[in-house]
């Protein structure tokens, strides 16, 4: 059965907020909300705990999960970024969008793609994700909530927890926060390249 917190959008509660990276640490699996929907997470590197989300969205082995950092200090230990990157993360970040990078060897090998060494980041715009991430000191392996056989994410805590009360550790109910997803953008080439478009707007991306 899993935990149910109710979270300030905009002030999140600190004790509350505690509670939930104590979950992560100990090999929970976490709803949260972000700037763009709710997201299932664990702590970076637990293979249980992403073992865990992979079956909850039945996804296989070459899933690539996302690390949601705090801000681009956390990107940069785990991912490769030139200047002309940086300038542009540092334009665009905090924000709905997710960038696909060269990985670092912090990363763990099977979070990457597995033909490519890359990893997708983002720095989500949402004060939760923001206060869970400082406390935590280090980024989130995440997902998006999409279950099996849907085409877009589950919006509402309260199905939520109906529907996955007894696969998760912890849901947090942070209110609406959007159903559209990232936009991805891939800096792996020469140039960026829109993969995905979503809630973010590509057109700075877009050579």
């Amino acid at each position: 059965m899993s935990q149910f917190f109710q979270i300030h959008p905009e002030n999140p509660q600190k004790r509350l907020i505690k509670q939930a990276v104590d979950i992560l640490r100990s090999g929970g699996v976490v709803v949260y909300p972000t700037d763009s929907g709710y997201a299932l997470g664990c702590h970076l590197g637990d293979k249980p705990a992403a073992d865990k989300i992979k079956r909850i969205r039945r996804l296989d082995d070459k899933h690539n999960f996302t690390l949601v950092c705090r801000d681009l200090s956390d990107i940069g230990v785990y991912a490769k970024v030139d200047n002309t990157q940086y300038r542009l993360l540092k334009t665009f970040t905090p924000g709905p969008y997710t960038f696909i990078l060269d990985a670092t060897s912090e990363v763990p090998r099977r979070l990457l793609h597995p033909k490519r060494r890359t990893i997708g980041v983002r720095v989500p715009d949402n004060a939760i994700v923001q206060a869970l991430l400082g406390e935590l000191g280090e980024p989130i392996m995440s997902s998006t909530l999409i279950l099996p056989g849907e085409s877009e994410p589950m919006t509402d805590p309260y199905d939520i927890r109906d529907t996955l009360e007894h696969e998760l550790d912890l849901i947090i109910d942070g209110g609406f926060c959007g159903m559209e997803p990232t936009t991805v953008v891939n800096f792996t080439g020469d140039m960026p390249a829109v993969t995905r478009v979503g809630k973010g707007d590509p057109t700075p991306f877009e050579g």
